[in-house]
């Protein structure tokens, strides 16, 4: 199986950064794609960003502001938050299709998030 272990959040203040790192481990052929979602306070987990071997993908919210970066030889992916504001306030969480065997499907992994909390 796959194990992501999230670590880099915190408390900040708005206009600050921060970066978070995913890390996956365990038994597995290939990791496919790569990315962080989010839900804060009252609202539905959404989208941050991913990215796969053909490219990213950021969420509206967060485009211009955030980026992602993957280090396949560390089998770790990065979430550099820049000019943070209170919205960006939520658990993050990284997510990962794994290909557990060469042939097999995608199978999707999931950290235990990362809290994030800006300050005004």
């Amino acid at each position: 199986q796959v194990q992501l272990v999230e670590s880099g959040g915190g408390l900040v203040q708005a206009g600050e950064s921060l970066r978070l790192s995913c890390a996956a481990s365990g038994s597995f052929f290939k990791i496919n794609s790569m990315g962080w979602y989010r839900q804060g306070p009252g609202k539905l987990r959404e989208l941050v960003a991913k990215i796969t071997g053909s490219g990213t993908t950021y969420g509206d919210s967060v485009k211009g502001r955030f980026t992602i970066s993957r280090d396949d030889a560390k089998n770790t992916v990065y979430l550099e938050m820049n000019s943070l504001k209170p919205e960006d306030t939520a658990d993050y969480d990284c997510s990962a299709a794994v290909q557990l065997t060469d042939g097999a499907e995608n199978r999707w992994f999931w950290g235990q998030g990362t809290q994030v909390t800006v300050s005004r």
